[in-house]
Parts: C-alpha cells; structure tokens; sequence
C-alpha cells in the first residue's frame, strides 16, 4: 500500500489547522489519514505511536519482564496534550469492577479527546488468552486447552464471545492468540500456546483470530516469530533455528492467521534469531510480513521489546537508537508505555538521526486503524450507551462479563479438552459408590483451573485481599456434588512444588482404606519463577514438580486403583508409573468450569474427547523434542536416548468405540498442482454417544531435504451418537504437502507419497492409508498455496447404509 507523503515537522512556523477533510466519514480512510497526517506536528504524530500504561507498578512483583527496570513515571496529563496512541491494560493492572472500570476508561479517553487538538480517542488493548484478562470475566480454558479440543468452531464462539465482552466496556484491541508451535515441552509457555503441530495451531488459532475480530475487535498475533523455539527453552533466550524450520513450522500459523482469518495487528517477539533481535529486524517485520505476506496492519511491540535492544540485546546505545531500529524493521507501535518513541524520538528526528518518513509510516498505519475502528469519526462517543450518565460507583454491578451463557459455553470447551490418556481395566467412569479418597495439591485449589494469563492468577495474586471475583469450584467439589452416594475424603499430601513431604503418609493411609483413589497433581500457574509453569516459570527436565511422585509412588503402593488426573500447563513424564494407574485424564488448566468438566469425565456424564495437541514424555529427560521428527530424531541404534514420547500427539481414548471404513478409491497419480477428495466412514460402534477425532498425515518416504516421519495435514472432530455413522471427507490438495525444497523455496515435489488416516501420530496408530503418487513439474508455491484441508461431515445415505 502506498503511503502518501507527509510535510516535515519544522522547528517553528504556524501549527496546521486542525479541521479538514479527514473528519468526512464519507470519504475514504487512506484520504482522511492522509490529510490528518498532514496536519500534525512532530510531537503530535510521535504521540500517536506509543501507549501509557497508567497504574503500572515499578515495585514489587511485576506481569511483563523487567518491568521494575523499564516502567518511568508518567505525566498523563501532560502528555495527553499531544494525543496518544494506546491505552494499556485498563481493566487488566488492578482489580475493578467491570462497570466501574468502563466509565473510568471512558472518562481517561474523555480527557485524552479534550486535551488533543484533535479530539482522538488511545485504542484500549487488553490481554485476552484464556478470556478478557479483567476482574470478574469468564475464566476460559487456556490455549493448550483449545488444540486438545480439536474444534475450531467452538474456539471461535468463544473468541466472538470474548470479543463482544472487551468492547462492552470500551476496550478495542485483544492482545491474542498466541502462534507459537511448541518446540520444547520445558519451555514454561506451553500452556498459553494451541500444541506442538503447525496445521493444529494454524487452524485453532485462526478460527480465534476470526471470532475476536467478528466483534470488532482487533486481534494481535504473538509473538511474531520465533519464541519458542528458545535455547533450551529457556524464556527470551537466543533462537537458532533454521531458515527451514522457521518456513515450515514457525511461520506457517502467522500466513495462515493474516491470509485465513484477517487478523489487524502482530505483536514482534522478544526473540533473537541467529543474532538479530525481531524488532529490529526489517526482513521478517517488513520484508516477509508487509511486502511479501502483503499485511496492511500494525505492528505493536511487545511489552518492553524496543527498550530491550537497548538494555537486553545491546545493538542500540540508547533510547533514540532503539526508535531507530525499531521504527526501520517496521514496529509501528511502542508497549506498553512510552520510552523510546517519545520525546526521545522527537529530539532525534529533529536532530537527523532518525527520519521522519518512518515516523510517518508507522503513523499512516495506526491512523489507518484508526480509522476503521470510528475513532476519527465526529460523532463518536467514548462511553457505552448503558453506562451513558452514570458516575463509577453508580455503575458497580451493572456490567456481567461472566453470564450463564459464558459459563455454558466454558464448560462445553473444558469437557471437550479433556483426554483420557489411559483406561486399561476399564475402571472409568467411576461408579460413585463407595469410599473415594481425593489426594493431591490440585485437587481443592481454584487456581489449579487457571493458567497463567487468566485474571486470578495473572493480577489477583497480587491482590490477596480482593475476591477472586468468579466462582471457580475445584474438582473435590465437582466430585461431591457428581457422587452425592459416595463417602469423599480429602488430603492434600504435598505442595505442588514446596519441600514439605510430611503428608504423603497420611495421604497413603486415606487411600488405602479407600475403594478407589482419584490423584490430582500438576502445575501452579505462576509469572517469573512464581509458579511451575507460565511465562518465566521453565523447567529443568520434565518431571512432575515438587514431592508429587513420591506421592503418587505411594498411593500406588497401596493396592487401591488410583485414577491419574493431571491439571497442568504442559504434559509430564508418567513413564514406569502408567502401566500401574488404574486411568489417566489430562487436562490442560481447564478454566472456571473445568472441575465440572472432568467431574463429568470421571462419572461418565461426559464422553471424553479430547486428544493430545502434545505428547505425554516417557521419561523426564529423554523428550524435549516434538513429533515433527525425520528419522535420526527418532529412536534409532546410535544413541542411547528414546525419544518415543510415552502417548503421542494426537492420542486420546473414549468410553464408547469406533470403526472407520475406507471409502471409494482415489487415482493413484494426481498432478503436482490438483486435488482430490478422500472420504471414509466413521461408525460409533458402541452404546455411548461419543465423538471421534480423525487425522490426516502425509509421509514422504523420499524428498530432496529430509522430512517428519509423519505431519497432520487434516482433522475432523465427528460426533456420532451410539450406533450412527457419517461420511468423513477430506478435500486434499498438493500444496498441502509442501514444504522447504533444497534451493530455500518452497515447493511441491513430484514423488510417492502416503496419505495416512490415523487416531493419532503414531504410526501404529494408522487405521487407513492412500498411496498416490505426485506428477509432472516441480512447483515453487507461496504464502497463496492452499492451506486448509477443508473437511465435512454428514450423515450416510440409507443405500450406503443397507450395503454396509
């Protein structure tokens, strides 16, 4: 997109008018910004690139990174005199009322309108990972949650249902989904990312970023690109991944998310790849993503990321320089206050060290947004029209930002995360009778439902005096009220992570008088080292934190069935202590509703779905790795290591069963750039209504760079009520085995392939497969290939029926 040129600032000389054609709704947005631009002053368009971050705490215990070190005082008044660009964080710094902090938010975009001499509202950002990061909104299950869930319809209701909750309060941009593909089951941010596939998170995410925006809400895209393939997974440390794997397993999701779903706005990551820090890096933040991928958007930084190049990464002397390199790359926008794009940019501009043509691009692109979010229109109005007269404290409790139909929808989301890892003796469901002991640290904690980014263990913790503002019942109350005939007894046994072990006796003894024993173990969503897992909070090998295997060795060593339920935020090592449980049910930080949610699994109420978005490690230092392996990543002579994960991705049993019948054969050539469709019929063969989950992987058994052993290229979630069967059909195009060829460019190779139909990655796990073979040219593809398998399910006609 061409961007019109805008007069330089000058020392001195009359200010422009501030009237003009860019206040005509009836014109177009590039016209209005353009004459907007024109008519600001340096400090002015400087003022538009940056946000403040009112309330921000320099002390204590922090939710961004050094950000004791980077958060400088602010003169909001002063500064809203210029205008300003973003708001940060409004409802997500402290704990407020939703309607007491709509009409504050309301009231801080009325003095920024009256201050300006253009009367332009901030755009108000908000986290929004695992629901609106505000006191008092729905907890939802984290995005781990969501790739376990395999239901992309049901992940974008819920990002509408978001979205429609941040705008009721004024909020305008959602600072979500997260696009990392797991690298490193260590790393601590697994738990906010969709899995460890690119196809799985591409699509899940996408379906996100389509829900967010359908409200009219601005999604952001993080972090853009690299994070998580970190050093030994280590948060913000040096990425040395490869130009193919960046191609073909970190960037994949980010093409899909700007091509597929329309997402407005990316978020650089804090990563430095191969030496050069993201934001600084004009090849990926505008080579790939503007002038190849061809986004329109903004470009916000990450929270402190253009700062860090100065004091982190060390290629800028100063803050002057950071704007410069920064603004060069293409960041557009500075999070989440300001320090490098401030009165240091003015000064550096004006002293030549920076030119102001890149300060008019980043401005055109956020006025640009501007624009299409009615922010430079002459009749806005900042308040919600149902908060329209009302003063803060009029307005306490007139907002509900978790209604019944969030809850609803919560629970529909936690019950299908949850995967029941293992039943060998068929001990689930529970019959609730009898005397159960309920052991473990996560079994009677709310927070042991949330991760990391959900108001309560994000902001609250910080707030111990201030009601956690949802109601969050814990497993042991979902098991008391699912099994009111039972006889439940409780003991916590351990900490999640503390030194004490003292109760791991009395908790054995509880379950040795028990009929069965339901262990709940796992993770504590934490910031920084505050928790074992979240952002910051990396692990040193994949063992269950703390004391919890020695309690869990100990209640196994009492001869009553024990029933593994895992709330975590990554998976960990269950390997020589698997094959003793009598059931396993992961679940990934499961939301205000997930107690419910596995209580129904436990009882059968509810027939599990789920399937892993990662593997389940055998031991706890042998699988750092993930399934996108060529064959020396696999187990193999020349290492003494296995990486076989003990469950792999895509694994997840049900209480009912299920056949899958091939359907009509394919040709067995098809060109390098055709398609075909390949049917099969799924069938529920046993007396509960259940859904399964089938997968698509490609295997290449010959191709000019080595490739994965297998890769998902499709899914389809088909719920099948018992005794019905449906039509499963996959349209397969050639692009969607494309991949990084020898020569760096992306291709479709001519050669056999195997197109295989499977419960999950293992290859003993493939229940159909199509050999067809690829032919004619090589063909070099780009980010315009097909990327979605589209799939459809319906019932099967009554003919097919009576031939079966």
């Amino acid at each position: 997109m061409a961007i019109p040129p805008a007069p330089h600032a000058r020392e001195a000389g009359p200010v422009p008018a501030v009237d003009g054609p860019w206040r005509d709704p009836s014109l177009s947005p590039e016209a209005r910004v353009a004459d907007l631009a024109a008519r600001m002053t340096l400090e002015e368009k400087a003022a538009q690139l940056y946000g403040i971050w009112v309330g921000a705490d320099a002390d204590g215990d922090g939710v961004a990174p050094h950000q004791n070190d980077m958060v400088d005082p602010v003169d909001f008044e002063e500064l809203s005199t210029r205008g300003l660009g973003q708001l940060t964080r409004p409802f997500g710094t402290a704990p407020v009322d939703p309607g007491v902090g709509a009409v504050a938010l309301a009231r801080a975009q009325a003095r920024i309108v009256a201050a300006g001499r253009f009367g332009i509202p901030a755009v108000a950002h908000e986290e929004c990972l695992a629901g609106f990061t505000a006191w008092g909104a729905t907890a939802y299950p984290v995005p781990l949650a969501w790739g376990a869930a395999w239901d992309p319809e049901l992940v974008a209701e819920m990002a509408g249902r978001i979205g429609e909750d941040m705008r009721s309060v004024g909020v305008h941009q959602g600072l979500a989904p997260v696009l990392d593909v797991v690298r490193d089951l260590r790393w601590g941010r697994v738990e906010e990312t969709i899995g460890e596939d690119p196809y799985l998170v591409a699509t899940i995410a996408t379906a996100y970023v389509r829900g967010l925006e359908s409200s009219g809400i601005v999604a952001t895209l993080k972090h853009f690109a690299g994070y998580s393939a970190s050093a030994g997974a280590r948060n913000l440390a040096p990425v040395r991944a490869g130009g193919r794997e960046m191609a073909d397993v970190i960037l994949p999701p980010f093409e899909m998310a700007i091509r597929e779903g329309g997402a407005r706005s990316v978020m650089h990551s804090y990563a430095e790849i191969d030496g050069v820090p993201v934001a600084a890096d004009p090849a990926l933040l505008t080579g790939l993503l503007r002038d190849t991928w061809g986004f329109t958007g903004t470009v916000v930084a990450d929270y402190f990321g253009i700062g860090f190049l100065e004091t982190l990464h060390r290629i800028a002397s100063d803050r002057p320089d950071a704007a410069r390199l920064a603004l060069t790359a293409g960041v557009d926008v500075e999070l989440p206050t300001v320090r490098s794009y401030g009165d240091a940019l003015v000064a550096a501009v004006r002293d030549g060290a920076v030119p102001e043509e890149l300060v008019d691009r980043a401005l055109y692109r956020v006025l640009l947004q501007k624009c299409e979010l009615g922010l430079l229109d002459p009749d806005l109005t900042v308040r919600p029209a149902v908060l329209e007269g009302r003063e803060p404290e009029d307005a306490r409790g007139t907002v509900d930002l978790d209604p019944p139909r969030n809850r609803a929808l919560a629970r529909l989301l936690a019950e299908r995360s949850c995967v029941l890892l293992a039943n060998p003796e068929g001990a689930l469901p529970l019959r609730g009778t009898g005397r159960i002991a309920v052991v473990g640290p996560r079994a009677d904690d709310p927070l042991a439902m949330l991760g990391c980014y959900s108001f309560p263990s994000h902001v609250g913790v910080q707030h111990p005096g201030s009601p956690m503002g949802i109601a969050v019942p814990t497993l042991l109350e979902a098991l008391r009220e699912e099994f009111p005939g039972a006889g439940i007894d409780y003991a916590q046994g351990c900490d999640v992570d503390g030194p004490d072990a003292s109760g791991i006796e009395g908790a054995a003894a509880l379950a040795a008088g028990a009929d069965v024993c339901v262990a709940v173990l796992g993770d504590r969503a934490g910031l920084f080292g505050r928790g074992t897992s979240g952002e910051g909070c990396d692990a040193a090998d994949l063992a269950l934190p703390g004391h919890q295997a020695g309690l869990l060795d100990a209640l196994l060593a009492t001869g009553t069935p024990v029933v593994l339920v895992l709330l975590t935020g990554r998976t960990y090592a269950l390997g020589g202590r698997a094959d003793r449980l009598a059931g396993c049910v992961q679940a990934f930080f499961p939301g205000e509703e997930g107690g419910s949610a596995l209580a129904g699994v436990l009882s059968g109420r509810v027939n599990p779905s789920g399937r892993l978005p990662i593997g389940v490690p055998d031991g706890p230092g042998g699988q750092p790795w993930t399934y996108l392996q060529p064959p020396l990543g696999l187990a193999n002579g020349v290492s003494n290591l296995d990486p076989t994960p003990l469950y792999p991705f895509g694994h997840g049993l049900s209480y009912t069963s299920f056949t899958w019948e091939p359907g009509p054969e394919v040709p067995t050539e098809l060109p390098t750039d055709g398609a075909t469709d390949l049917d099969l019929t799924v069938r529920n063969t046993g007396d509960r209504d259940g859904a399964e989950v089938v997968q698509l992987y490609v295997h290449d058994p010959v191709a000019q760079t080595t490739r994965p052993e297998s890769r998902l290229i499709g899914y389809a979630r088909v719920p099948l009520a018992a005794g019905e069967a449906r039509r499963v059909r996959f349209r397969f195009h050639a692009d969607l085995v494309s991949f990084t060829g020898a020569g760096g460019h992306r291709i479709v190779e001519p050669g056999e392939l195997e197109l295989r139909f499977a419960s999950s990655s293992d290859p003993a796990d493939v229940r159909h497969t199509v050999r067809l073979r690829l032919v004619g040219p090589e063909r070099a593809v780009d980010h315009r290939r097909q990327m979605v398998c589209t799939t459809s399910v319906e019932p099967v006609p009554a003919e097919a029926e009576g031939s079966a």
